[in-house]
């Protein structure tokens, strides 16, 4: 399935295929063994969806206040899973401010949002909630406690790689300015369909990201492990530039429920296993349906085969300047089961925060059916690290002019000046300050 102005991914993409895949024919016998194991987890992954009562059963809630006394078990859990609920962050009362000012402050200023008649989703990053919120210190030590899910360890003998993580910082938090919603009920919502950011075609191409999932393309995918620093941290995440497409590695995207919001009001939907969205993301590319199907089911695995022959990457959508994706979607990724799969966040109170991990697939629900506002703040984990600290200094300077941060399109209008616009004084804390570049 293409979108309008796509066109046919460049014939290198086959060369790509065939230089990744194993070479010899017992690698290759390993991979499609692998495929077949990807499978048989997904269907067993989709019963256990399907027959769990809540959603609470299958993403992990946990307290601010208990965040350093979970068990080895739950940790694992959070892991696996790759999304977390952490509850009170921050005060009820503060989230709920936050809210009111950003409302009047929408209704008072010339912003931009879509969908441009009814606009609820705003292209703002610098607003007084949203500067004051990044600086808030529960919020920072969450992103610090999530920055230490991931592991700095390495088998590489290569010094280059050793000083990279080396140099990595994950006590030491950072700011990546992003938006915020304000998703009113009754509407229909279309623009978030499941897909992954934080890199598309690039998790193939690049070597140092393709070495982010070196053990799947090797036919051992049980082995990934999607918290490994190492590749990460030199990856290309965005070889082409595209509008939107964040240049920072995130160890976790996250909001700040600035309302009352859970299943059937507008929340976000994940795909609940990291490591298996993965292994089936990166392996989907190397096998396509037989022409004549084996057995009834056309997700058994008899029914597919390996294929290098074309260069399209399911999910991946090339235009004539780049690419977007991964976009995930039942024809292009069935074995998913996205309609079982993609499960909706709890319920969540203002204060409360949701992240997830940057490879987990996530949507946003099509329908709210509720009575009250949607809200909620983006604010992701991002720890110190040579690439992020240069974007934090070019960040720094968008936020002093008012513009916006460089990873995302020019509004018409500039943000600074506005009454409302936050400014360096409402950063009050020294940690605050660390994080948006004004204290080193």
């Amino acid at each position: 399935m293409s979108l309008p102005g796509d066109i046919p991914m460049p014939e290198r993409f086959a060369d790509l295929k065939r230089a990744l895949l194993p070479a010899d024919d017992e690698g290759k016998k390993k991979f499609v063994q692998a495929w077949e194991d990807v499978l048989a987890a997904l269907k067993a992954k989709a019963k256990e969806v399907e027959n769990a009562k809540e959603t609470s059963e299958i993403i992990p809630i946990v307290e601010f206040a208990d965040l350093n006394k979970i068990s080895k078990d739950e940790m694992e859990r959070i892991k696996r899973v790759g999304t977390v609920i952490i509850r009170n962050v921050v005060g009820d009362a503060q989230a709920t401010a936050w809210k009111e000012e950003l409302k009047a402050h929408v209704k008072s200023n010339p912003v931009e949002g879509i969908p441009e008649n009814d606009k609820q989703f705003f292209m703002l990053y610098w607003t007084r909630p949203q500067v004051q919120a990044r600086a808030d210190p529960n919020i920072l030590a969450t992103t610090v406690w999530l920055n230490h899910l991931y592991n700095t360890s390495s088998s590489s003998g290569d010094s280059d790689v050793q000083s990279v993580l080396k140099d990595v910082k994950l006590n030491t938090p950072l700011t990546y300015a992003d938006r915020f919603r304000i998703r009113h009920p009754g509407n229909k919502w279309d623009q978030h369909p499941p897909h992954i950011d934080g890199g598309g075609i690039e998790r193939w191409e690049d070597a140092n990201f393709r070495s982010c999932f070196a053990d799947i393309l090797e036919g051992n995918w049980r082995k990934h492990d999607p918290y490994a620093l190492e590749g990460r941290l030199n990856a290309k995440i965005s070889l082409y530039k595209r509008a939107n497409q964040a240049s920072v590695f995130r160890t976790f995207q996250g909001w700040l429920a600035l309302s009352e919001t859970g299943p059937g009001l507008g929340t976000l939907k994940v795909f609940p296993d990291v490591q298996l969205s993965n292994a089936y993301l990166i392996m989907r590319p190397f096998f396509r349906p037989k022409e004549k199907q084996v057995t009834e089911d056309p997700l058994d695995a008899e029914n597919w085969e390996l294929d290098t022959s074309t260069p399209e990457f399911p999910g991946i959508f090339a235009s004539p300047s780049s690419f977007r994706g991964p976009r995930l979607i039942p024809p292009s990724h069935p074995h998913m089961q996205l309609p079982i799969t993609m499960t909706s966040c709890p319920h969540v109170n203002p204060g409360d925060m949701v992240f997830w991990h940057c490879d987990v697939v996530h949507s946003v629900e099509v329908d709210h059916v509720g009575v009250d506002d949607s809200a909620v703040m983006y604010i992701p984990a991002v720890p110190s690290t040579k690439q992020n600290e240069e974007y934090l200094i070019r960040q720094l300077e968008s936020f002093k002019q008012g513009i916006p941060p460089p990873d995302f399109p020019r509004t018409v209008v500039p943000e600074g000046g506005w009454d409302g616009t936050g400014v360096e004084k409402d950063v009050t804390t020294e940690i605050g300050k660390r994080a948006m570049g004004f204290a080193y």
